[in-house]
């Protein structure tokens, strides 16, 4: 059963879209979506070596929607609001989520990125029950990309 979205919700998703404005965080939003295409850490480790821009571009991103879902897996941030308006969340899901087990095994923590993984699947599944072409489409256009 949907929740009701409060106004605390709805200037959190405002308060979020603000950061996501932030020049930093563009610039690395820009960078990840243009160059984040990695297909295995060793990839990610050539494309974002340490210490770089590219590494703290791709970490800003990740960590932000990590952050982001956290709010929602936690119960401060609406899930259907945030669904209705959140949806770069995926875009970056669909290009990390491949690299999560790898991860999580290089790192030996098989908890790290869990709310990004759990929301996104969650998102994909809302998708698939309002709009149930939408996610294929997405994630088409994602691999494509």
């Amino acid at each position: 059963m949907e929740s009701q979205a409060t106004y605390d919700d709805v200037n959190l998703v405002l308060r979020l879209f603000e950061l996501r404005r932030e020049a930093r965080m563009r610039t690395a939003r820009e960078w990840f979506a243009k160059n984040f295409k990695a297909a295995n850490l060793d990839e990610m480790a050539t494309l974002c070596p340490l210490g770089s821009e590219e590494s703290a571009s791709a970490r800003m991103v990740i960590s932000y929607w990590e952050m982001v879902a956290s709010f929602v897996t936690s119960g401060v941030l609406n899930r259907d609001l945030f669904f209705q308006s959140g949806g770069e969340m995926l875009f970056v899901w669909e290009r990390f989520k491949h690299l999560l087990p790898e991860t999580r095994n290089r790192y030996k923590n098989p908890t790290l990125y869990r709310n990004l993984e759990t929301v996104a699947n969650s998102y994909i599944q809302w998708m698939n029950r309002n709009a149930p072409e939408a996610y294929e489409a997405l994630s088409a256009r994602v691999r494509g990309m």
